[in-house]
């Protein structure tokens, strides 16, 4: 196929775009390089079937004929992390609603497949023990800005099927859930990428809040292949799937789990929600996925544990350093 991934130059595009190529398919990436970077595709640059494009989704004449060259268009660009959602809200909802709207407008024309990267910050402040598909979502008051990341990929989801069922366009929507390893940096607030480093680097260990916030976390190579398989599958179109691990653990035994992993000396610290990002900041108390849609459809088993996670973003990012 000739696939088209915006964003693709971002930590999980990079991947996908690796699996894509190592599969026989055509790779085109279009990214701005707002939280991507071109040294997650510079090992890809040289190969046959990629190209790369330096510009913005919300460049429509650019992306009217990216899409018109593509089979198959997997929409990743959005903002990410939390500590970006937090300091820039506009860039966040800006960013994330017209540029899903510019890559709907133009598949819809010749109905180009659509997959679309939505998160499991939808599930808001839910309190069941594993979120499913068809769960209500429960957001937090519109007063604090940790919400307009949730709200605006939710507007994005409705959107997408909105398209697929009045206008025809094929879509599948993916929600993935904390996805780590090598490439992945802790500068928007991401956890274990964080946590390694201030290990690695002997620096204060930060963990927010009281560290009793679980969640589950999935190796980029087992999303990856989950990606890649859902998209040959039929079945999977018009519909939402939960991509993630099914691991639960808290905050502070995953910091004290880095730190032994790693022979660390460094303190844990407990830093309080307000210091790490301001008055009224409200966190999800946990995030584990129900993956039990899509294991029955495409046999999906996450394989590496959370060890292996760790260790592979503690060597990905000592290789940085020495580089």
């Amino acid at each position: 196929m000739r696939c088209l991934l915006t964003g693709g130059a971002g930590f999980i595009g990079s991947h996908l775009s690796e699996a894509l190529l190592d599969r026989g398919d055509e790779v085109c990436v279009i990214d701005d390089l707002s939280t991507g970077t071109i040294d997650n595709i510079k090992h890809i640059k040289g190969h046959a079937g990629f190209r790369y494009v330096l510009d913005s989704v919300l460049n429509r004449p650019v992306m009217a004929e990216l899409v018109d060259d593509a089979d198959i268009v997997f929409h990743l660009a959005a903002a990410v992390g939390v500590r970006l959602i937090v300091e820039s809200p506009v860039r966040t909802i800006e960013t994330n609603v017209k540029g899903t709207e510019v890559v709907l407008e133009l598949a819809a024309k010749k109905k180009k497949y659509v997959v679309f990267f939505s998160t499991s910050e939808v599930y808001g402040k839910s309190d069941r023990p594993e979120f499913s598909e068809g769960d209500d979502l429960v957001l937090g008051p519109s007063f604090k800005g940790r919400w307009s990341y949730a709200a605006s990929k939710l507007i994005d989801e409705f959107l997408a099927l909105a398209y697929h069922r009045e206008r025809g366009v094929p879509i599948t929507i993916i929600r993935l859930f904390n996805t780590v390893g090598p490439r992945q940096t802790g500068r928007y607030g991401m956890v274990i990428p964080r946590l390694v480093h201030q290990a690695l680097t002997g620096e204060p260990m930060t963990v927010f809040g009281d560290g009793t916030q679980t969640r589950s976390f999935t190796h980029v190579n087992d999303a990856v292949w989950a990606i890649v398989h859902l998209v040959d599958k039929p079945g999977a179109v018009g519909d939402i799937f939960n991509i993630g691990g099914d691991q639960e653990i808290c905050i502070q035994a995953l910091a004290a789990r880095v730190k032994t992993l790693l022979g660390s000396s460094s303190p844990i610290v407990y830093i309080p929600y307000e210091q790490a990002y301001g008055d009224g900041f409200e966190d999800m108390q946990k995030r584990v996925p129900d993956i039990r849609k899509i294991q029955n459809l495409i046999g999906y088993e996450p394989k590496r544990t959370l060890d292996e996670i760790i260790l592979d973003v503690a060597a990905a990012q000592a290789a940085r350093r020495q580089r």
